[in-house]
């Protein structure tokens, strides 16, 4: 995780970095039996295998809005940066496309993958070294900063504020909570399954602070007047879809497929519609 700027001028500053987008989600609702060797089936003229034939199940950590979030209106039932991609590239693979809510840290193990869950991860992911062990991940589609949010009653101003004493809400298995404990050691680090318990524990002022990725804590400011994103990190993260390490036909496919949606301008669609 799972996985910028303080102002809405920030965020339309990744525009500059990157440009990118995809086209809407796919049709499959339904989850396939997870482990289930019947499921598996080669995708016709992509060589590609799959844990449920005609459908490219993705795992997906929600909510972490703008990446993924619960969707009624959806047909998959979730939308975001992240799905929406995903949707586009299951098109083009000519595949339905099932979105499974999961646990981040799970994800980002590779636990999800050996017990045969899902296809593909895509949770707003940081490519690292420690991750490329267990996962394959696709090329880059966003760069991403870290950031912290507070309430604007609090007097932190920076990393250099989160000392002893000092509750900083993290999400377990990040490189929020990675660039906390190596940036802010003195501070306490509570460590939550997902942003939105994150965002309920700061609301209810059971953490003082917030660091994870940029866009997600810009949300929560746009949503809630009272909270602000009062300091940036340029952390150079790259965020990658993530496979099991031997899906190399499937990880190559998704890399052709993010190349047409950037040749087309969808992907550029996409990025717009959630970035500006």
């Amino acid at each position: 995780m799972k996985r910028i700027a303080t102002v809405m001028a920030g965020v339309a500053g990744l525009a500059l970095v990157l440009t990118g987008c995809a086209t809407p989600s796919g049709t499959a609702t339904s989850a396939p039996p997870a482990g289930d060797p019947s499921a598996a089936a080669t995708t016709e003229g992509a060589n590609i295998t799959t844990i449920t034939p005609g459908a490219l199940t993705v795992c997906s950590d929600s909510p972490y809005e703008p990446f993924e979030f619960e969707d009624d209106s959806a047909e998959v039932g979730y939308s975001g940066y992240d799905i929406d991609l995903m949707g586009a590239i299951a098109a083009d693979l000519g595949l339905k496309l099932v979105v499974i809510d999961s646990d981040f840290d799970a994800l980002q193990s590779g636990i999800l993958f050996a017990s045969k869950q899902c296809d593909v991860g895509a949770s707003a992911l940081t490519i690292t070294e420690e991750r490329k062990a267990n996962l394959g991940f696709s090329d880059p589609y966003y760069n991403s900063q870290q950031s912290i949010l507070i309430a604007k009653t609090s007097t932190i101003k920076g990393i250099e504020d989160l000392v002893a004493g000092t509750r900083v809400g993290v999400q377990a298995g990040t490189t929020g909570e990675i660039y906390t404990a190596k940036n802010a050691p003195d501070a306490t680090s509570v460590a939550f399954p997902s942003d939105g318990e994150m965002w309920l524990a700061l609301q209810a002022g059971q953490v003082d602070a917030l660091l994870q990725d940029l866009p997600v804590n810009h949300q929560h400011e746009v949503a809630d007047p009272n909270y602000v994103v009062v300091a940036q990190y340029d952390t150079e993260e790259e965020f990658g879809f993530a496979v099991a390490k031997e899906s190399s036909a499937l990880l190559a496919a998704i890399n052709s497929s993010l190349a047409k949606l950037k040749a087309s301008g969808e992907y550029d669609k996409i990025f717009t519609k959630y970035f500006g």
